[in-house]
């Protein structure tokens, strides 16, 4: 359900509202980086993905079938903490299972199990036996697989992907903007990483190869962020189209 103004126990000083952004954010409640649907306190620049607003008191997962997941607003205990789902350290809101002593991120934990555009088709996996378009490894972390399993991306190498166009975002050198954020909507570029399984195939088979995976790309970068939307996804395929 959403709503277009809400109250929230992280920033109990002014209310939230909800606004749509097409440039990326990054969620004071999880820490991590978002795009699309989120709560926003325009007077404190605080922002939060629509998950980390709205959480469940507790959720259950179809990959921890015996794990009860509760909602904390801050990992528990004093050791550094990672999410199952990408491998990310968990710093903020988090999803965690006391019998088991698994954590989720919120986005992590609602991550569709199928995304679906009516072209390309995408299975959400525990843990897939075929390569990685990005890091050319198998198993790692959780991961999205076409239908045809042809194409195959690790939730862990997205999340670094995000990582490494935006760290200059929030902890750059030089980058001074009021409230010490600087606007980037660069979107990951995957030109020089779709290519390395194209041995002795023809360029036309190559670039129609290459394009159906970055339309699979977008769907599965717009899901991680928080938004997994047609709407988002076409956002961020215009702003991979300008790297």
């Amino acid at each position: 359900m959403k709503y277009s103004e809400i109250s929230h126990f992280s920033h109990s000083q002014h209310k939230l509202k909800f606004e749509y952004s097409e440039v990326p954010f990054k969620c004071d409640g999880c820490k991590e980086v978002g795009i699309g649907s989120r709560y926003k306190c325009s007077t404190c620049d605080f922002d939060l993905h629509m998950h980390c607003a709205l959480p469940s008191p507790s959720i259950s997962h179809p990959f921890y079938t015996k794990c009860s997941f509760q909602f904390l607003s801050r990992p528990p205990g004093d050791k550094p903490r990672f999410c199952n789902a990408c491998e990310k350290d968990v710093t903020g809101f988090v999803y965690h299972c006391n019998l088991c002593g698994y954590d989720l991120h919120p986005c992590c934990a609602k991550l569709p199990m199928v995304l679906d555009d009516g072209e390309v088709k995408l299975y959400l996996y525990r843990k897939v036996s075929s390569s990685c378009h990005k890091c050319g490894r198998k198993g790692r972390s959780w991961s999205y697989r076409s239908s045809c399993k042809k194409y195959n991306l690790h939730v862990a190498c997205v999340k670094e992907m995000l990582v490494e166009n935006w760290y200059e975002l929030y902890f750059g050198r030089g980058n001074k903007m009021s409230g010490g954020r600087k606007l980037e909507t660069r979107i990951p570029s995957l030109k020089n990483t779709l290519q390395t399984h194209h041995k002795n195939k023809s360029k036309g088979k190559v670039r129609k190869c290459c394009d159906i995976a970055g339309l699979a790309v977008q769907f599965v970068i717009s899901a991680v962020l928080g938004d997994p939307t047609t709407l988002i996804a076409g956002v961020i395929g215009s702003l991979m189209s300008r790297g």
